[in-house]
């Protein structure tokens, strides 16, 4: 793998060949049109831009993941690369794992529950169901169990469909340890997935009663569509209030939501795309306070993740593209 060029650059964006380097292969030819790397880069920076965030679950970890990703292709001899996706997504695996260690260990100081950074996501992603199941926020939880190395073989090989000897290039292991990673990965995610895929319709339908409850206050109609084991996760990183651990079943979630909501002034309450599945947005005079993540199963809400960290919240202002 090639080392980074020492001057940063700023990678391109998807969608544009927006850049300024002075190296130029990091820019455009002198007919206008972008060069050969910018020019794969570009093509595949919502993929690589979707394996970064299914292993750290961070938006902002992610395009830290792929400003080194570019700052690594810039410098690469394309006269050496025979699959140009494939190499781009060995150098993103790679960063990803390294910054998904470093989170560990910030993760292990946040105060309250770590839940992943929410995204507005575009239709295209809900219709791709095994896509929005991936990204869901109850999916992106699982993950969080594995280990590092584990998180990454079962993203690429599960989510992504790579080949074993692919992965094993990209995670710096033989194929048969990668199988082994891979079986291991898939039993231990199997042991705590939720059951089954839920349909965006369902998720609607049971999204629309939950805030329909949240706006009149009928603490009833909340116990209604409620799960007995319900649990609410609330993450506000010590910047904003939040619940400091999770809280479990459905009267006292209820009891939570009734206070913690409906006495709110000012605020509106919407429904919005958030990692493939209908999720709503809370506004207090007109600022995004809150994303609340649902989880059904059989009608009923089993989880409530709500983000509050501001820091968490800025990826809710446009959407974001997401591919396999």
């Amino acid at each position: 793998m090639s080392d980074p060029v020492e001057k940063k650059q700023e990678p391109p964006m998807a969608g544009t060949a927006q850049t300024t380097p002075d190296d130029h292969r990091a820019g455009r030819n002198g007919d206008g049109r972008p060069d050969p790397a910018t020019a794969a880069f570009v093509a595949h920076r919502n993929l690589l831009f979707t394996v970064a965030y299914e292993m750290l679950g961070s938006a902002a970890d992610a395009e830290d993941v792929l400003q080194e990703t570019w700052l690594r292709w810039a410098g690469v001899n394309l006269d050496t690369v025979q699959e140009q996706r494939a190499y781009l997504v060995r150098i993103t695996t790679r960063q990803a794992l390294d910054r998904l260690r470093t989170l560990g260990r910030r993760k292990e100081s946040y105060v309250g529950p770590w839940l992943p950074e929410p995204l507005l996501t575009t239709p295209d992603v809900a219709e791709d169901v095994e896509l929005a199941d991936s990204v869901s926020m109850a999916m992106l939880l699982v993950l969080e169990t594995l280990a590092p190395i584990e998180r990454a073989v079962f993203v690429l090989r599960e989510v992504f469909d790579l080949g074993y000897e692919e992965i094993a290039e990209a995670v710096d292991k033989t194929p048969a340890a990668v199988r082994q990673l891979a079986y291991r990965a898939r039993a231990h995610v199997a042991a705590r997935r939720p059951r089954g895929v839920v349909s965006p319709a369902e998720t609607r339908d049971a999204l629309a009663a939950f805030q329909q409850a949240i706006e009149t206050g009928e603490l009833q109609s909340l116990l209604d569509i409620l799960a007995p084991d319900v649990v609410f996760l609330g993450d506000g990183g010590g910047v904003a209030q939040a619940a400091l651990a999770p809280i479990i079943g459905a009267d006292a979630v209820a009891g939570l939501l009734a206070a913690g909501l409906t006495n709110l002034a000012a605020r509106s309450l919407q429904p919005a795309p958030v990692n493939g599945y209908p999720a709503l947005i809370l506004r207090l005079d007109g600022e995004i306070d809150t994303v609340l993540a649902l989880h059904i199963e059989d009608g009923l809400i089993t989880g409530i993740y709500s983000v509050r960290n501001p820091q968490k919240l800025s990826r809710l202002q446009h959407e974001t593209t997401l591919r396999r």
